[in-house]
């Protein structure tokens, strides 16, 4: 095992080195990298939304919108095909997926059916050049009368391909602000996710793709006052559309459309030289400058109206004939809302509506503020791990030192290769990897000095330490790679970013820990031959401690099942503090410009918006506050107005440093997600632990950690902490150390069981218990360090996520010593375990039963 040839030392140092290389970026100045070859690492790694500042925004578009489309073309096509074949038609009309005709003469009644299976015959799909879909069914539900309803593939096929058509309209109207690169993507199958790093101004970017921007350039009907149409009964071919100002101006508008946007081939925002006031000059392509042209000579001394999603922008006189296909759209615009409109028309309109289900977004200075906070409390916590490391190891405990650089190092490296975000709950990952380097390195130099008191040399003790602590190694970061992999298919949001940092992490553990500490330590013993193992400054665990921990198994269960049962109750009773993730609605953070922030001042300002149920609570300094608002009742776009009203009440005493809008759809999605995610990594380590070892350690593992999970939801409802998407990465963080924690101490148990075919289960569980509790503490008391300078340094963003994970390493800590272990004593684990235990009930009737046999 401390052999290592020379192709063997190159890799590893190489791989090593990479990781240095790759993670060098992130910490060198920006300018530094421009003057870098081009082939030298130049890619820092990515900084989630919260990190940085910027925009997440979730849009959905409207099925809705696009079958009453479909609906209204089914319609006229129908209406067009029997007048082109002269048979007569009644009742034509569409509700919901159907439109239905009666044909008046029945004998015309064939020759109809026959014209209009046009309708339902295949088209392409575009897949793979070959597909085909059915758009339309025709059916025969009395005689006479034909309904075609919509398929659902046909239904399908027209989401997908607006939803393709979406994301290019999307893109091009993002990347027409300027920003930085921006993500736009696919998301499900009717989503589209858009974030947007840095952005300054939220509200303009959601204004412009909440915008349908479909233009149209139509002929004013100047027959009738339009009052007289509004009273009564508009002309045939005409309707009433009303104009964007403040009152609205109705006009009546001829339904045939002149001109539309998908004639112009560009827009962009000007000054009238007339007015200085700016316009929309535009440009139509050649079809449409004709048809334009043709449409002004014949209508000189009519109004014509300019209509964007159905509100009339304008509405000039035609004073001469325009012949060139150039115009101007003018109506008392900005300059940045002529600059918005024409990058609107230049982008094209969309297929169909999009509406904001989720929003995101932090304020530059509030990520700014996380990543300094983030910094302090990550040198402050490394430092800690560090002197505690060397403190109780000594040398062994700076050669762990240095793989557990290495370890970040690599990860960083990754993230920055692979271009992954890091989130709040990505460092969260990170705290969780470096426990588990730390427990990795603890369980082998425990292993080693354990096989140096049984007497072995220092190089048998080297070589049998790490041999034996490999499988325990593998066992414990396997059934957490499990869980990251899940969470990573199955989450979402936070969540995701959690899974991918951890699982990353978990493989850089294994090399870090096991391969790179080996040959540092392999290294050491080669050069210096030494007599002895280094010895310990600080020893917090005595070499043999006999602490009989089943005896108080009795205790310890009634304690935890009460506690359980509790837990679950006030679940049940007593309202937990969700957060707008699961429950919908806002949740926006503001900061006063000058002094402390009226809290008073601000309810009052907001209770007269009649949004409901408001709280207005100080966020960490006086000048910061969490304003959270109750879920509208008008769905997605009701939560959309809220923020809006906020905006403009608040805007002019407060900077909005992060903002949060989940609607019912995606809270509702989320809540499932997350429940299912956790549940479905459980089942899955289960059948892993029962496969590696037997079916009591794998029922026992997950009841521990189920344990775990209660205590720690119990703790969010008796605390009042916010339950959010980072508190489902806080619980699966405290899964994965629960599991990993008592992973190490029934392999221990395992080994033993094989070594003491005939010790009494609870005497051997002693044992077990006792043989791990050096490595137990050590691990505990890192990662709790690690923590504890996060809860302190680390900004009240993380607060309330950190708070859950410490309270998270202490009951896991104490599930793998008095809930784990007592459960196998529950299952008999050992065949004549019961009689076993029986024979040794407590120390009142046989005092030796509890004593250990000597290592």
């Amino acid at each position: 095992m401390l052999h290592f040839s020379r192709w063997q030392t190159i890799f590893i140092w190489l791989a090593v080195a990479l990781g240095v290389a790759y993670a060098i970026p992130n910490i060198v100045p920006a300018s530094y990298l421009s003057s870098m070859p081009s082939w030298a690492p130049s890619r820092p790694m990515t900084l989630g939304l919260d990190l940085q500042g910027g925009s997440h925004i979730l849009l959905q578009i409207e099925k809705k919108d696009l079958i009453d489309e479909r609906i209204v073309t089914t319609r006229d096509d129908i209406r067009r095909i029997l007048r082109d074949k002269k048979i007569g038609y009644t009742g034509l009309g569409g509700s919901g997926q159907t439109v239905q005709v009666r044909i008046r003469d029945a004998s015309e009644y064939d020759a109809a059916r026959q014209a209009l299976n046009e309708l339902t015959q295949p088209i392409s799909s575009g897949l793979f050049g070959g597909g085909t879909v059915r758009e339309l069914a025709m059916s025969e539900p009395e005689p006479g009368l034909l309904r075609f309803t919509l398929t659902e593939e046909g239904i399908n096929y027209r989401v997908s391909s607006a939803l393709s058509q979406s994301i290019e309209v999307v893109s091009r109207r993002v990347n027409e602000l300027g920003t930085t690169e921006p993500v736009i993507q696919r998301q499900g199958d009717d989503r589209i996710l858009v974030q947007v790093p840095g952005l300054q101004d939220p509200q303009r970017l959601k204004d412009i793709l909440g915008q349908t921007a479909k233009l149209t350039f139509q002929m004013v009907d100047q027959s009738v006052p339009v009052q007289e149409a509004i009273n009564g009964r508009p002309p045939v071919g005409t309707s009433v559309k009303y104009s964007v100002d403040d009152p609205p101006v109705p006009y009546l508008i001829e339904d045939r459309v002149i001109v539309s946007g998908e004639n112009l081939v560009d827009a962009q925002a000007t000054f009238d030289q007339r007015t200085n006031e700016p316009v929309v000059s535009f440009r139509f392509d050649t079809k449409g400058a004709t048809r334009f042209g043709q449409a002004t000579q014949q209508n000189v001394g009519r109004l014509f109206a300019i209509i964007l999603d159905d509100q009339v922008i304008s509405a000039p006189q035609i004073r001469e004939p325009i012949l060139g296909g150039t115009g101007q759209i003018s109506g008392s615009f900005s300059v940045q809302s002529a600059n918005d409109l024409a990058v609107l028309l230049r982008a094209g309109a969309l297929p169909a509506t999009l509406t904001v289900i989720e929003e995101r977004t932090v304020g530059p200075g509030l990520g700014q503020d996380s990543i300094d906070a983030g910094k302090i409390a990550s040198v402050i916590g490394s430092v800690l791990v560090v002197a505690f490391m060397i403190a109780v190891y000594g040398l062994l405990g700076v050669f762990a030192v240095i793989a557990l650089v290495a370890n970040v190092t690599m990860i960083i490296a990754i993230l920055s290769v692979l271009g992954a975000t890091l989130t709040l709950p990505g460092i969260a990952g990170i705290v969780l990897t470096v426990g588990m380097a730390v427990d990795s390195s603890v369980l082998i130099f425990e292993r080693i000095r354990e096989e140096r008191q049984n007497g072995r040399s220092v190089v048998q003790s080297v070589d049998i330490g790490f041999s034996k602590a490999l499988a325990t190694i593998i066992d414990a970061n396997v059934t957490t790679l499990i869980a990251a992999v899940i969470l990573f298919y199955l989450g979402s949001g936070p969540v995701r970013g959690f899974a991918v940092t951890l699982a990353i992490g978990i493989a850089t553990t294994v090399f870090t820990a096991y391969t790179l500490t080996r040959w540092i330590v392999a290294d050491w013993v080669r050069r210096r031959r030494p007599k002895e193992l280094p010895r310990n400054p600080i020893k917090l665990v005595p070499d043999e401690t006999r602490i009989g921990f089943m005896k108080l198994r009795r205790v310890t269960f009634t304690l935890s099942a009460v506690a359980s049962i509790a837990a679950v109750a006030l679940f049940m009773t007593v309202n937990m503090n969700y957060g707008i993730d699961f429950r919908g609605g806002s949740s926006i953070e503001v900061q006063s410009r000058e002094g402390p922030a009226d809290l008073a001042d601000i309810r009052a300002r907001l209770s007269d918006l009649n949004l409901g149920e408001v709280q207005v609570q100080e966020f960490g300094d006086p000048r910061e506050v969490l304003i959270r608002i109750q879920a509208q009742d008008g769905g997605e776009n009701a939560e959309q107005t809220v923020i809006t009203k906020v905006r403009g009440e608040l805007e002019d005493a407060y900077d909005f440093r992060r903002v949060e809008v989940v609607g019912p759809t995606v809270s509702n999605e989320l809540a499932r997600a997350g429940t299912i995610a956790v549940l479905v990594s459980l089942f899955a380590i289960l059948i892993y632990i029962w496969l590696r070892f037997e079916w009591q350690f794998a029922v026992g593992a997950i009841l521990a950690t189920l344990h775990d999970v209660i205590m720690t939801v119990g703790f969010f409802v008796v605390s009042g902490i916010e339950f959010n998407l980072t508190s489902i990465a806080a619980i699966l963080t405290i899964v994965g150390y629960s599991l990993n924690d008592t992973v190490v101490v029934y392999d221990r148990v395992r080994e033993n069981l094989r070594r003491f075919k005939k010790m009494p289960l609870p005497q051997l569980l002693d044992l077990s218990m006792n043989q791990t509790l050096s490595r137990t503490t050590m691990t505990s008391l890192t990662t709790l360090l690690a923590l504890v300078a996060l809860f302190i340094f680390g900004g009240e963003v993380i607060r309330s996520f950190t708070a859950a994970m410490i309270f998270g390493v202490v009951i896991g800590t104490y599930s793998s010593i008095f809930i784990a272990g007592p459960l196998l004593i529950l299952f008999r684990m050992r065949p004549g375990g019961a009689q076993a235990d029986a024979g040794a009930q407590d120390d009142a009737e046989d005092p030796a039963a509890g004593q250990l046999p000597a290592k």
